[in-house]
């Protein structure tokens, strides 16, 4: 099926192509548990000696599992250190059959949901394996495999009770033209002279479309395929009608990414803007509740429509929503949601990337009907700086009942609005010097905290694929992306400096906790839907107060209840990577009788399963605990 216009596209055919029921959305997204991968960066399919779908020891592979010995074996020397970094920033292999074969894999974990990288086409000139610069909307990348091979996926991952969540692009394409700037001379590093096309406001002129060599030897218009017979698939933008110079802002790139309208109509980077349509004016004054869309826009949300129905996905990642009008994401959103209910999903997520504060985020998944926010700086700083010690537990804690934000006089919860995450294959927040959460501060002995934090805590939770490997990818200065982007799979561009070992290990003290920490949260509804409260503590029983840093560090039980209807579940970690800690912790004073027993239902200590804690009488009521060394415990 070559499509190369969207009007060919006969979606009542398509419908009643597909060959069983679309796969239903789940009743509530809190329940579900996220995992994010850059397909790229995952598996091939080559791997051996880790477990299939049916938990069967697999043993025709060719790449043998990561053992501690293999550590750095990919920068033996300068040379093999260079081979390696340059890699990273490369295609490595990673391909959809290789992510099907590892659903039993997710599924064990307790992944209910995945989250992966742009599959399209992209520029065929360029490297862009994370997926952010398409080149062909209605098509895979071959690097990732073929259309056929994202519907198999999608539907292995049902099977297996796995949802998918597809990451999509409405703001750019990928550099599919080249500028003819004319101002801004520039000299770079080396002391090389450049013309710079960035952003002033101003239009640019365009040397035309690029061919399949990264020339930009197309004229910029309608492509001629009679003219240009190898135009198509790898050469301009497809489909077809997004050929149309109008498509396009064509204001250059970006320069300041704070400062309207420059973040809202510059390009990317190197990739480039499309234009969605404009705010109506009366009497010069912006209607911001009122917006006219594009050709562009409309072309978009039919793509998207297409591949809904095509492969039976259930959600999507919207990227860089920042960098879009308010109405254009209303209006995407609001079609998508209805053509997803004419196929049965009637809670079919829309999670917007919109990086940045908590308040635009707040304003902004208000105003557009996305159902969900992904990218707060806060969050992702707090939960990884709480649990490492450098934030107080308030600051985290308070993200998710903030009266002031809401613009209300009483708490709001946050349950199914936020998704949360420590680790990302961005890390905005670090500039240019970026750690997944075990690469620093003891990460590594603080890890099964930070998960039990994450995992039982307000909102959606989402795992970075490799954290439950205790990835430690860590790098600083331009395209240091890369090292935060290490391969599942090896390769050769493998974890821990590695190539030719892959980590499907299900053995992992970190996949192994994690496991017991989602399997119980499945368990306990109040764990994925109840209140939220962080409880103060005591040393000794009498003084009592919320965990806070002293002198800049926590070295502290940090405890909060997740209570639902009549029932508390008691949840703590320690921020303490070198002792246990022992702490009085306040629960609530109506659910509990002095005397009744509270039971251990986890720990990162498995001794200590099973035993109880007895309520007493102190600040209302209160239970002693104790809490492994960075560890996590759950009591009910």
């Amino acid at each position: 099926m070559a499509l190369q216009r969207i009007s060919d596209l006969d979606f009542k055919q398509l419908i009643s192509d597909h060959d069983a029921p679309y796969f239903p959305s789940p009743p509530h997204w809190e329940d579900e548990v996220l995992y994010f991968m850059l397909v790229d960066r995952f598996s091939d399919g080559q791997e051996k000696d880790f477990l299939d779908i049916d938990g069967e020891p697999v043993t025709t592979g060719s790449t043998l599992m990561f053992t501690a010995t293999d550590a750095g074996n990919a920068i033996a020397n300068a040379d093999d250190a260079a081979a390696w970094r340059d890699a990273g920033g490369n295609f490595v292999g990673g391909n959809l059959r290789g992510l099907a074969s590892k659903m039993g894999y997710l599924h064990r974990l307790g992944v209910t949901a995945i989250w992966l990288s742009p599959v399209f086409k992209q520029v065929n000139a360029d490297n862009t394996y994370h997926g952010y610069g398409i080149q062909n909307f209605f098509d895979v990348d071959p690097h990732f495999g073929t259309r056929d091979d994202l519907r198999d996926m999608v539907k292995t991952a049902h099977e297996n009770g796995i949802r998918v969540v597809l990451d999509i692009i409405l703001n750019h394409t990928g550099q599919v033209f080249v500028y003819d700037p004319d101002r801004y001379d520039t000299v770079d590093s080396n002391g090389n002279h450049f013309i710079d096309p960035r952003w002033d406001g101003n239009p640019y002129r365009v040397k035309g479309f690029r061919d399949a060599t990264g020339a930009p030897s197309l004229p910029f218009a309608a492509v001629d395929t009679a003219a240009n017979s190898a135009a198509f698939p790898d050469a301009a933008v497809w489909p077809a009608e997004f050929q149309d110079p109008t498509n396009f802002t064509q204001h250059g790139h970006i320069n300041n990414f704070d400062y309207f309208p420059e973040f809202l109509d510059g390009d990317f980077f190197a990739l480039k803007d499309l234009h969605h349509g404009a705010r109506v004016m009366v009497n010069n004054q912006d209607q911001i509740d009122q917006y006219i869309v594009s050709p562009t826009l409309v072309n978009l949300c039919q793509v998207y429509k297409f591949w809904i129905a095509f492969a039976d996905l259930d959600g999507f990642r919207i990227d860089t929503v920042k960098h879009m009008d308010p109405g254009a994401t209303r209006f995407f959103a609001g079609v998508i949601h209805e053509f997803a209910e004419l196929l049965g999903k009637e809670n079919f997520y829309l999670i917007a990337e919109i990086t940045g504060g908590r308040e635009r985020a707040y304003d902004t998944q208000q105003v557009t009907g996305v159902d969900a926010v992904l990218g707060l700086d806060d969050v992702q700083d707090k939960l990884e700086y709480l649990t490492k010690g450098y934030r107080n537990p308030a600051d985290y804690f308070d993200l998710f009942r903030n009266s002031l934000q809401v613009r209300a006089d009483s708490h709001v919860w946050f349950r199914d609005k936020v998704v949360t995450m420590t680790d990302d294959h961005d890390q905005v927040r670090k500039g240019n010097n970026k750690g997944r959460f075990c690469a620093a501060d003891r990460g590594s002995d603080l890890l099964i905290a930070m998960l039990g934090l994450n995992a039982v805590t307000m909102g959606i939770p989402c795992i970075y694929y490799g954290t439950e490997q205790a990835f430690d990818g860590a790098g600083s200065g331009d395209g240091c992306d890369r090292y935060i982007r290490e391969s599942m799979f090896g390769g050769k561009f493998g974890a821990f400096r590695t190539r030719g070992r892959h980590f499907f290990n299900e053995q992992h003290p970190a996949y192994v906790e994690l496991t017991r920490i989602l399997a119980l949260r499945e368990k306990e509804p109040a764990l994925r839907r109840g209140r939220q409260f962080l409880r103060e503590i005591s040393g000794d029983g009498a003084n009592f107060g919320l965990p806070t840093m002293l002198g800049g560090k926590l070295l502290s039980v940090v405890p909060w209840s997740r209570v639902f209807v009549d029932d508390e579940l008691l949840c703590a970690i320690n921020t303490d990577p070198d002792n246990a800690r022992l702490a009085w912790v306040t629960i609530d004073n109506t659910l509990h009788s002095v005397g009744e027993k509270m039971k251990c239902l986890y720990s990162s200590d498995a001794a200590q399963i099973g035993q109880n804690v007895t309520v007493e009488a102190r600040n209302g009521k209160a239970v002693n605990i104790l809490v492994p060394k960075g560890g996590f415990v759950v009591f009910n």
